[in-house]
Order: structure tokens, then sequence, then C-alpha cells
């Protein structure tokens, strides 16, 4: 059972050693309590407990601390139980989904929730962050297109400076860490400097935003592979032949630059003049839009609704079955439903 309390204003004593305990004093401080200090079971003075509210006992394997429990539900004192922060720096590279905080997994919140630093992307599910994660402190490294205000080595060596300093970071971003995510750049960066490291799986926005928009990647007898190409720089044609060739879907990341050299292309390659194109943009956010066309007219279509990035771009038979599929009642509990130009 998980309760909320305001306590704003109200003292929680914690016990435990000063590095054990740090999570939960930033914790309860962000809450705006009165924080109250017990570090050794031995300083233990029953007066500790006047005008307390709540107690939190951190464990840190120091005997003693059965006298405070057993004192305060005595007290009649509210008691919970808090983990131990853990005693060396680490590294977690935490793949966020595609912006929606309801798309983080489990283990992406329960690795929030224990991080000392969250720094996080542009994309991350940011908007409930402070209530994720909240005993961190939170920075801001995303990057804009074109636009770097922290280049990528800085990055790599603060994660590094913070978990070798003792801390707990947790590396937010949109969608999966592996997926165009530099994440294993910066796993190779914490391997390098010894520095433990974890990945946590996220929702690629490559299904998920087609999902989100009722368009499947795949769908018996219509397509039954996909491709997720990066279209942060146009692609050679050697590369737009083998995408043609493969057929099924095509998915595009970060391609609304780059979708008239995209389109060309392919059309160059000898993709169907009709082969159907959606532009997903924002996805699972209020102002989820689609537009829709094929390869012979997705870049008039797009430059009249001026779709901007973040959008997802998809190819293939599949954006008609999610046309089909757009009309149907069960689709109505979507985030936005299709706008079909």
């Amino acid at each position: 059972m998980e309760l909320r309390i305001d306590l704003a204003g109200r003292t929680v004593l914690i016990t435990g050693g000063e590095a054990a305990s740090r999570r939960a004093v930033r914790r309860y401080q962000a809450a705006r309590a009165t924080v109250r200090r017990l570090e050794r079971p031995g300083d233990f003075n029953p007066s500790m407990l006047d005008d307390v509210q709540l107690v939190a006992v951190v464990d840190d394997g120091q005997p003693g601390w059965a006298q405070v429990e057993q004192l305060s539900r005595l007290r009649r004192i509210p008691l919970t139980h808090e983990e131990a922060a853990l005693p060396n720096g680490s590294v977690t590279l935490v793949g966020g989904g595609p912006g929606a905080t309801g798309l983080l997994t489990l283990h992406a919140a329960a690795a929030l929730k224990e991080a000392d630093v969250v720094l996080f992307d542009r994309l991350a599910p940011t908007a409930d962050l402070p209530e994720l994660a909240p005993a961190a402190e939170l920075v801001d490294v995303g990057k804009q297109p074109g636009h770097h205000p922290i280049p990528q080595r800085e990055i790599e060596a603060l994660l590094i400076a913070l978990a070798l300093a003792g801390r707990h970071v947790v590396r937010l971003k949109g969608g999966d860490p592996f997926v165009f995510g530099r994440g294993s750049e910066e796993l190779a960066a914490c391997v390098e400097a010894g520095v433990p490291c974890r990945v946590i799986a996220g929702i690629s926005s490559a299904i998920a935003v087609p999902a989100a928009a009722g368009i499947p990647v795949t769908h018996r007898e219509v397509s039954h592979l996909f491709t997720v190409v990066s279209g942060h720089a146009p692609l050679t044609d050697d590369e737009h032949l083998h995408l043609t060739g493969l057929g099924g879907t095509i998915v595009v990341l970060m391609g609304v630059g780059t979708l008239p050299q995209l389109a060309a292309g392919l059309t160059r390659a000898g993709m169907r003049q009709d082969m159907p194109v959606a532009v997903v943009e924002r996805g699972y956010s209020p102002s989820q839009r689609t537009t829709t066309g094929t390869l012979a007219t997705i870049v008039t279509a797009a430059g009249s609704a001026r779709c901007q990035s973040p959008a997802v771009l998809v190819i293939g038979e599949v954006v008609r079955v999610g046309l089909d599929l757009a009309g149907a009642a069960q689709l109505a509990a979507l985030p936005q439903q299709l706008a079909v130009p």
C-alpha cells in the first residue's frame, strides 16, 4: 500500500549514517519537511521524538535501531523504512520511451527514485521528474537540432565525474538508449573509466509513436518486416536502393528535415509513387498530429502542414491500414485521431 502525505512543515526524524541516508534526507527535504537527523543508534534520546510526525528508518547495518522503532510505535508515531543509498557511485542509462510518463518501465521508475543526479534529454519524459526522482539533482543536457549546448564528450565526462564522486547517476533518454541514443558511447566511456554502469531498455519511438497514431509497423499479409532508419543526415543512393529492395515498412526517426531528400531518393530507387507515407508529430503529447500522403505528395503535404520535429515518418502500406483503423470506434481512446489532409 502506498500513502501520500503532505509533509510540508512537518518534522521527520531520519535514522542512518550520512552516506546511507543521504537520499532519504534529500527526498524529505524536497517534500518541504523539517528534517531531524540521527546517525548513530547510541546517540538516541527519547526527547528526539518530541514533535516528530514521522520516523524514517534507514537500515544502514548498525545494530540498535530497533529501540527507535519500538518507542515510535509506543508513541503512535507513523513509521516507515527507507532503503540505504548505494555505497559507491554508478551510472544507469535509462530509456524513457517517447515522452509519456506512463510509458516508463517499472525498472526505469525505480532507478529514478534512487537517483542522486538525473541528466536528462530534451525528448525524455520530464514533466513529472520532480516526483519521479524526488531526491535527485536534475540537470538538462538535452540537444536540439543544430544546437548542442553540452557536447557529447562533456556529457560523458560529467557522468564519470559524478559517479566517481560516489553519486548514483541516471542518464535519462527519450526512446531506448541504444536506438540512435548514443547510449553505447556512454556505456563505453563508463567501462573505460571503471565506473559501474547498467542499461535499462526503453520503448522506442520507432514503434510507440506509430502505434499512438493507430499505425502498426507490421500487419499480416501487408508487411512482415520493418526497417528503422535515422533521418539525421540524407541517405546515400545505395541506401535508398537497399530500402526499396527490402520492402516492408520504413520507419524514419529525426527525418523531417531530410524528408525531401528521402522522398526523392526512394523515387529514384524505384519505389511506387503512390506508396502511403505518414508523418506523426509529437507522439503521446496533447498536440500529437498525423499528416499523411503518398511518396509523390508527402513533401508538399508536410510543408503545408508545417510539420516539425520531433516526428516519426512511416512509409509503407501499413499507413493505409492505420487510416482504415482510424475510423473504427475502438480507436477513440487514442491520444489524437489521425489528421488526414
